[in-house]
């Protein structure tokens, strides 16, 4: 069975890019390039399932809502 996860990718400062999945709270990876970050991902998102199948767990959504929003701060 195929399942899709949202996730999301940033650049990190001192170069690569750092990526999470907010539906699995800690499954988080990164990589050299947006490529290389992706399949860094996949492959912890499928670690990840595996551990929660070993463990008896139920697998997360993979339908969470997610929505990217600005904030306006003073500083």
């Amino acid at each position: 069975m195929l399942r899709r996860f949202k996730v999301i990718i940033e650049p990190e400062p001192e170069g690569g890019f750092s990526v999470r999945v907010p539906s699995m709270p800690g499954c988080a990876s990164q990589g050299e390039t947006i490529k290389e970050t992706l399949a860094n991902i996949k492959e912890a998102i499928e670690l990840y399932i595996s551990s929660l199948k070993d463990d008896n767990l139920p697998l997360p959504k993979s339908d969470v809502k997610v929505e990217l929003r600005e904030v306006e701060v003073s500083v």
